[in-house]
């Protein structure tokens, strides 16, 4: 059996192009950051504490990267219906409104009609013409 209620745009997760974009900008960032690590720990000198720091860098980003790339994002919030999101002009009781009233109702009512084209003039034959 199909669900008749509509689906609320607040609770679609987000889309996995988008979702995969932001996984591998922050991968590459952070594989960024690891090159940066390795090439400072090479050059700087004389070597110190922060060449072991830079060490710990190069060797440890790359699992980081892996374990943040592969999270994927978290579900949306719980979503409001869109039945209940916005309240209803509740109507009056005195009288029913009507197409043809002048005081607006709120509600616009599409209609088709047919509509009467005039008759095509004649068009001149060959025979008129010659």
């Amino acid at each position: 059996m199909k669900n008749s209620s509509a689906q609320s745009a607040t609770s679609l997760p987000r889309a996995p192009r988008d979702d995969a974009q932001s996984r591998m900008h922050k991968y590459f960032t952070m594989m960024a950051i690891r090159v940066v690590c390795f090439v400072l720990m090479v050059v700087i000198q004389p070597y110190s504490w922060y060449t072991w720091l830079f060490a710990i860098g190069a060797i440890f980003l790359p699992y980081v990267a892996v374990v943040i790339a592969n999270v994927t994002a978290a579900p949306a919030e719980r979503a409001v219906p869109p039945e209940r999101a916005l309240e209803s002009p509740r109507p009056e009781a005195s009288a029913p409104t009507s197409p043809a009233s002048s005081e607006p109702s709120g509600v616009i009512r599409i209609t088709e009609t047919t509509v009467q084209r005039p008759p095509r003039p004649p068009q001149p034959s060959d025979e008129d013409i010659a």
